[in-house]
Order: structure tokens, then C-alpha cells, then sequence
């Protein structure tokens, strides 16, 4: 893990620890499982179920790939013993080296003492022992279930898990360290929907990936961006599983009409860290934004893209209209590219000559583009990277606004609930190392 990593599980696991404890003295809660919301590679499930802690742990993760790995580093970690698989040994190589070699020329090779055949082998490589949204038991206190959460309702996955005879009362935690997007929605339902549920204790993080659960705002928004499909799909999918969750944040009354909303732009700022950020990070990130902008401005003034806001009597009746609809998406470029402008230009270049839809006008408007006139616009605009520097940074202090509406609405919601008894927000990590700290706790009475 890394040193970031490294912080997270260990903070939390201790605070998960710790209220678990108190639950079982003070409110009379025998926690059987923590229930990890997309365990990931299991980090943290894997601390909690590690000494001194010795707790049962329950991860969902959707990504068979992810279970995989997190079953190998218990190994690894001494929680779980490697499977071993009885072959018969001549069946083996005829698989593995064809029906055409000699098998008694290969056996002085490949004989018994060979660590290849000798090793014992995973029930991981083995497709019979493959992980298809089913419960995968280890001897320890970890167990795997591949699922897709894509509601609070847990009742499916719990009816997976081993019934054992005259079990007494065991109760459930729910935790997640950094829940993208709705995932930290659907855990806290999960503490009103499902009666095993006791409490939940979750981290958030990936505001950009929440949905919204109203409508656009009806009151005049500049166009800035352009309407690529899934802004424009997520923006109206009034998705009941996403952001407000709260009755408060839904209906609180304002100029614009009742609730709170939050664009994609303002999402993706709440996930800045701008008191983190050092000179180089600074340097870097704004020379990559301002090579974009240029880039941009370059592409419309050869007439490559459409420079015209969309929707507009102004629209270019000679684009089509996939492509007004399709923006440039340039993705990252390797580090050696942005030594300078004229280098970004011409790598950026070569990868949008493959774009599927924007590649042939770009290779027509762009051909005869030569490097003086790529370092001229960079000495035309080169003031502008100075005012695209402080526009960013004042969206990026917005962060701290955005993320705390949204987590107060986490909070609202759980206070709105009858059956939540407590419920609280604190930080559990050092800001300086990871700014996504904010823990969500739930409590039934």
C-alpha cells in the first residue's frame, strides 16, 4: 500500500473498531460482520480482520478482477491457506504442451521435483473455482460475494450467507472507505432497509459520480460546455438514488424554485484539494489546463471543431451534426509532451488523427500548421494562462462549500429517519494527506 493508503486503513479501521466496542457495551449490539461497500482489493477488510482486531468481514465488490487479487494478498497476508489442486500429471502436459510432443521426452525435464508441477496451485487460476455473483468462503474471517449494489436492499446478499444451527443475534456494520458516487447513497439506505443492519460508518469520495436526483434548475444557465450526451443524460435522469438525498434539501426554498442542485462543474470542483496543492503540482496542473485552452483556440480558429455555442442562431450550418454534438475528448498525454507548446501540439495531433469521428476534418484544417505559428499563439495569449490560473483556483475553493452541502444532506437524511437513533460527521484522516475525510455515522436505536 501506499503511504496514503497505509493512513486511511489504519485510521479506520481503528474508528470502526472503536464504535463496535462501545455499540457492544453501551447499546447491548453483537456485531457478527462489518459489510464492506465495494471492498476494492480489500485493504481495509483485510486490517479489520488481521490481529488485534480478529473481526468477520463481508466485502461486495463488483469486479472479479479486484476479488481476485484481494484473495491472493490474504494469502500473502497469511489469513487464508492457498488451495491446492490434485492433477493427474501426464493429462496436464499433454494440455499444456500439445498432443504432438513426445511425453517420456519431457518427463527427465519435468519430472516430480519440478517446482512448476510441484507448487501447489491457486483455486484462483482454476475457471471451476471462478467467482460469479456467488459467496466465496475462506477458512478465515473474510468472505467475498461479487455483486452490483445498486440499492440499499441487502437481502439477497445475506440470504447467501452460511447458516449456521440456533445462531444467536448478530448484527451488521456497514463501512466503505471512499464510496464513489451513489455507493455511499445505498449504504446509508441500507441501515432503514434491511433489520440486521445496526449502524453504518462510511467515507465518501468521487462527487463528480453522483447523480442528481432533481431536475435543472429552470432559472437561465450560461452554455458553457458543450452537449455532450451523458452531461446532458445524468443532468435529467432525476435519479431517485441520487443527490439531495435529503426531504431538507429537496424542498428548500430559494429564488430559483425549491431545492438544491449542484452542476457537474460544481462536483467535480468539490473534489479539489486546494490547501494541498505545492508550486510544482500548481505549475504542472495550470500549464496542462492552459496547453488544452490553446490548443482549443487553435482548433477553432483552422475551423477543425466548431468555436459557436451550440443551440445558438449562431451554429455552423457546415458542421454535421455528430460532429456538434461529439466534443474533442483528448484524454492525457505522456510527460515528455508538454516540455513545450509546439511538442503538446504535434503529440496532440497524432492522437486525435484516430479519433473516430473528429480525425478527418482535424487532418484537413491541421496539415499545414507549422511551428512558428504554434509558438506565435503561444506569444499571443501566453498572459492568459495567468487569469486561467485564478479562475481555477477560485472554482477550486468552492470545494469546501460543495462538499460540505453534500455531506450535510448525508447527515439530514439519516436525521430525517425514525428508526436512526445517532448520527454524526467527523474527520478520520489527516487532511494534509487525504482531503476525502469526512466519516457519515448511523445508529438505530
Amino acid at each position: 500500500m501506499k503511504p496514503k493508503k497505509v493512513h486511511e486503513v489504519a485510521r479506520l479501521a481503528k474508528y470502526v473498531n472503536h464504535l463496535t466496542t462501545e455499540l457492544s457495551l453501551n447499546r447491548s449490539c453483537q456485531v457478527g460482520h462489518f459489510v464492506d461497500f465495494g471492498s476494492g482489493q480489500n485493504y481495509l477488510g483485510r486490517a479489520l480482520a488481521s490481529a488485534p482486531y480478529n473481526r468477520k468481514v463481508l466485502a461486495l465488490e463488483s469486479k472479479p478482477l479486484n476479488i481476485d487479487g484481494a484473495r491472493n494478498m490474504d494469502v500473502s497476508a497469511k489469513l487464508a491457506k492457498k488451495e491446492v489442486i490434485m492433477r493427474n500429471k501426464k493429462q496436464f502436459r499433454r494440455q499444456n504442451y500439445g498432443k504432438h510432443h513426445n511425453v517420456k521426452d519431457l518427463i527427465p525435464t519435468l519430472d516430480s521435483d519440478d517446482d512448476r508441477l510441484a507448487a501447489p496451485i491457486s483455486a484462483d487460476k482454476d475457471p471451476a473455482h471462478g467467482c460469479n455473483d456467488k459467496l466465496e468462503p475462506n477458512e478465515n474471517n473474510i468472505q467475498y460475494i461479487e455483486t452490483i449494489i445498486q440499492d440499499g436492499d441487502l437481502s439477497s446478499v445475506l440470504s447467501r450467507l452460511p447458516q449456521q444451527s440456533n445462531p444467536p443475534q448478530r448484527e451488521l456494520i456497514i463501512i466503505s472507505l471512499h464510496s464513489c458516487g451513489n455507493l455511499l447513497h445505498h449504504g446509508l439506505r441500507s441501515l432503514t432497509l434491511n433489520p440486521s443492519v445496526r449502524a453504518v460508518a462510511l467515507v465518501g469520495c468521487c462527487y463528480n459520480l453522483l447523480t442528481e436526483r432533481l431536475a435543472p434548475s429552470p432559472s437561465p444557465q450560461p452554455n458553457l460546455r458543450s452537449r455532450h450526451p451523458r452531461l446532458q443524460q445524468t443532468s435529467s435522469a432525476c435519479d431517485p438514488h441520487g443527490f439531495p438525498m435529503s426531504e431538507r434539501f429537496m424542498k428548500y426554498p430559494h429564488a430559483h424554485g425549491p431545492g438544491i442542485r449542484f452542476n457537474i462543474t460544481a462536483r467535480m470542483m468539490a473534489v479539489q484539494a486546494p490547501q494541498n496543492w505545492t508550486e510544482k503540482e500548481c505549475h504542472g496542473f495550470f500549464t496542462r489546463h492552459f496547453y488544452r485552452a490553446l490548443f482549443q483556440r487553435i482548433l477553432v480558429d483552422k475551423g477543425a471543431i466548431d468555436g459557436r455555442i451550440t443551440g445558438t442562431e449562431d451554429d455552423r450550418s457546415d458542421f454535421a451534426s455528430e460532429e456538434k454534438s461529439s466534443p474533442i475528448i483528448l484524454g492525457s498525454l505522456r510527460k515528455q509532451c508538454y516540455a513545450s507548446f509546439t511538442t503538446y501540439v504535434r503529440a496532440a495531433i497524432d492522437k486525435l488523427n484516430d479519433d473516430p469521428i473528429h480525425a478527418g476534418r482535424i487532418r484537413s484544417r491541421m496539415s499545414g500548421l507549422s511551428d512558428e505559428e504554434i509558438a506565435g499563439y503561444e506569444k499571443k495569449f501566453g498572459h492568459k494562462k495567468k487569469e486561467l490560473s485564478i479562475v481555477w483556483s477560485l472554482m477550486a475553493f468552492s470545494a469546501g462549500v460543495v462538499e460540505s452541502a453534500i455531506v450535510v444532506d448525508r447527515w439530514q437524511w439519516l436525521r430525517e429517519q425514525e428508526e436512526v437513533k445517532d448520527c454524526w460527521v467527523e474527520s478520520v484522516f489527516d487532511y494534509g494527506i487525504s482531503p476525502r475525510n469526512l466519516v457519515v455515522v448511523g445508529i438505530k436505536g
